[in-house]
């Protein structure tokens, strides 16, 4: 018997339809604002992650998945998506024959060689976007927005969202400056890690998760003393439009983020569930100025984020922020005896073209246990064949709720089942209490003036 890779897990059955629903939220949304899907490679140069990340950040010096191939070249499984999207938008000239900015929306699995802990694995998938070309103030809120909307339509309540600025060039470097003086009193009693990174990238001290070390990052120097009168300005403006928005937000000073090639805003989303599990960041994001020009492209900035799905989907067990997944049949197809299971194929292929869901049980069982089958798998209908039905072409069907029976002509079947199943939508219309008034309790969010796509139209607000 083989186990999972230590750090890896199966996403089956309930779990993955959890995820695919995560993930058609996001990328419903994302389309929305404007963006197209890209699919890239799970294997990249390494040479693109150490260039693009950085070799000072703790992604390349100690958590990535890196091997020779049989033609002797560097490989590694992609540990963030960033840099091979911003990779394909280079090699396709994207930068030189569209518009910008050019908006791109991306889903796949990343590997990182981490401890495993709670939502966190060391083959994870994350969503995210990135939208490049651009430079603006609005488009960094643009990007924030579309987190935080995302976010609130799969259900999240109190979203904390944490921002924080690089700055610009002239910034970072007047920064750096006084983190080297500062550090270098303390570096010899900080963490083998620090003294690494006071070498690398001093920036990722700030980042240092070491409680031994908290109380001297703490003390430390914060960007904002040493940010130019231009990236005050800009931070400024993002916070202005956030207000505006109405997105609450905190600004985090040591918030640096783990990758090296932000500049500007960088943003957290944070969230602790109603039973107090503090997942910390379940995505995040910023602005990077020079990415696009280190992977080949022309001197561009862009901005983007992402979320990891396994966090997401845990989250939302954990409050019950998950609409109703259950499997539903439409059609249960009950076959007794030889001539009506030969009968059955055809007939649930052909329901199956007409987008009707149907399970047939073609093992010799009782009526009992099929009918027992019907019920878990939540059909609405059962259709019993038998020597007599084959014989006067017509199928018994029973409907499961009311138990009510009748017999069907096969050419009246059509009109049969496009009439029940309209009649079931309009009955769930007028029959469903969970949005009535102003005292909804189904846990959902509903906008006015348009209905809540968790119960798939019968709300009372639409």
């Amino acid at each position: 018997m083989f186990n999972v890779v230590k750090g890896t897990h199966d996403v089956i059955k309930e779990e993955a339809k959890k995820y695919s629903y995560i993930e058609e939220v996001m990328t419903n949304i994302a389309v929305i604002y404007g963006y197209q899907e890209f699919r890239t490679p799970v294997i990249e140069s390494s040479d693109l992650f150490t260039r693009s990340v950085g070799d000072s950040s703790d992604i390349v010096r100690k958590e990535m998945y890196t091997f020779e191939d049989k033609g002797g070249r560097n490989i590694t499984l992609r540990p963030e998506m960033t840099a091979g999207i911003i990779r394909s938008m280079v090699n396709a000239k994207l930068f030189a024959i569209q518009d910008y900015p050019v908006k791109a929306f991306y889903c796949g699995p990343n590997f990182r060689y981490e401890r495993p802990q709670q939502g966190r694995y060391r083959q994870f998938n994350q969503f995210g976007i990135e939208c490049t070309g651009v430079t603006t103030v609005e488009r960094d809120v643009e990007v924030i927005a579309l987190g935080y909307t995302m976010l609130k339509y799969l259900n999240f309540g109190k979203v904390k969202l944490l921002i924080n600025t690089l700055g610009d060039e002239q910034s970072r470097e007047n920064y750096k400056t006084a983190l080297k003086e500062y550090f270098g009193k303390h570096i010899e009693n900080m963490c083998s890690d620090c003294q690494e990174r006071y070498k690398l990238n001093i920036l990722r001290i700030l980042d240092c998760k070491d409680p031994a070390d908290r109380p001297i990052i703490d003390g430390a120097p914060k960007i904002q003393d040493y940010l130019t009168d231009a990236a005050k300005e800009r931070f400024e403006k993002v916070k202005e439009y956030l207000t505006k928005l109405e997105i609450p937000f905190e600004v985090d000073q040591e918030l640096v983020r783990g990758l090296d090639y932000y500049t500007g805003v960088v943003f957290e989303f944070h969230y602790t569930s109603q039973n107090g599990n503090n997942y910390g960041a379940i995505g995040a994001g910023g602005h990077y100025g020079n990415l696009i020009k280190e992977i080949g492209g022309p001197d561009l900035e862009g901005v983007g984020f992402a979320f990891g799905i396994e966090r997401l989907a845990k989250v939302m067990e954990d409050d019950n922020l998950f609409p109703n997944l259950d499997n539903t049949t439409d059609i249960f197809i009950m076959p007794m005896g030889d001539k009506a299971r030969d009968f059955a194929v055809g007939l649930a292929f052909q329901l199956r073209k007409a987008f009707y869901s149907c399970e047939v049980c073609y093992e010799q069982k009782g009526m009992g246990q099929m009918f027992k089958k019907a019920e878990r798998r939540n059909s609405k209908l059962a259709f019993i064949i038998g020597d007599d039905e084959i014989l006067n072409e017509t199928v018994t069907v029973k409907k499961l709720d009311t138990k009510e029976q009748v017999s069907v002509k096969l050419d009246d079947l059509d009109d049969f089942l496009g009439k029940y199943f309209n009649s079931e939508s309009e009955h769930h219309h007028h029959e469903c209490e969970c949005c009535e008034g102003d005292d909804c309790e189904c846990k959902h969010d509903h906008e006015e003036g348009h209905c809540c796509h968790h119960h798939d139209g019968c709300c009372k607000k639409a």
